[in-house]
């Protein structure tokens, strides 16, 4: 990437005072910093289809520009690790050797540096599930309309955003996957449009928090877009409890309740992926 003078009055100041000392602590001691970043909706546009899912074109160019000048980056998912480093293009970059993506919300995780993932034994309550849910589906009568499973190894997902009524399939499915999740120990996880069946225990807030006392972080930025970066902005709100600055982005507004929460509210990942550049512009020039 060239250097760019404008880029660095591109960065938008934080509405919060907390988002203000947290950028004012991540320009002063960028080496000390830990930068997570959720994939879906954050890096990547939200399709309809999921498999077509791929990094923003600038995500990369921006992540291997600002990564030397941070001290730690990591991609933050609910997909299967090695899934999002193919879709985001995040092995043998330049400048990302020491990139971590913790997939299956921090269940996986993925190192540049080895390139291999590594994961715990499956819970064989997400088979049991995977097993029923058609037939869940057929009994509320989403089955055929547009509504679908998608196979995610760790987990398993319905997707409504295909359905004639969208919100309304959505709403029906609720209750009856909720029922069939709690009898096999596992949780749901609703999202925009789409409710994922996985084990308890592991979501974005544990992870990030074990991210960040392994890098033994002074400081944190963390971008996200959905429900399920609700639990890593409650991480980041302890952190700051704490002690530890903390900088929240949220992409987009279809979920208010992570948009209210946010220090800075961005359109959408080709404005998460400008912030990205222009912090790494700004840090450049100190």
């Amino acid at each position: 990437m060239g250097s760019h003078p404008h880029d660095a009055e591109a960065l938008p100041e934080p509405r919060t005072p907390a988002g203000r000392d947290a950028l004012a602590a991540i320009i002063d001691r960028p080496q000390d910093t830990a930068v997570a970043l959720d994939f879906d909706g954050t890096l990547a546009e939200i399709v309809p289809d999921p498999e077509q899912a791929r990094a923003h074109p600038g995500a990369v160019p921006a992540l291997a520009a600002l990564a030397p000048r941070v001290g730690s980056v990591a991609v933050l998912t609910g997909r299967p690790a090695g899934v999002a480093v193919r879709y985001g293009g995040f092995a043998g970059v330049p400048g990302l050797e020491h990139l971590s993506v913790l997939g299956h919300y921090g269940a996986e995780r993925w190192d540049a540096v080895s390139g291999e993932v590594r994961a715990p034994a499956p819970d064989p309550g997400v088979d049991a599930v995977r097993a029923e849910l058609p037939g869940v589906l057929d009994a509320v009568g989403a089955a055929g309309r547009g509504s679908w499973i998608e196979e995610k190894g760790r987990a398993v997902a319905v997707h409504t955003r295909r359905a004639d009524d969208p919100e309304a399939a959505f709403e029906a499915l609720r209750a009856p996957i909720a029922e069939l999740a709690s009898r096999h120990g596992l949780i749901v996880e609703p999202g925009r449009l789409v409710l994922e069946v996985r084990p308890p225990g592991v979501d974005k807030g544990v992870a990030l928090t074990e991210y960040v006392h392994e890098r033994r972080a002074g400081a944190v930025l963390y971008a996200g877009d959905d429900l399920g970066d609700l639990a890593a902005y409650a991480a980041v709100g302890k952190l700051r409890s704490d002690g530890v600055p903390g900088l929240l982005l949220a992409s987009g507004t279809e979920v208010p309740e992570l948009a209210e929460r946010a220090d800075v509210v961005l359109s959408g990942p080709a404005a998460v992926v400008g912030f990205l550049a222009a912090l790494a512009e700004r840090l450049k020039l100190r």
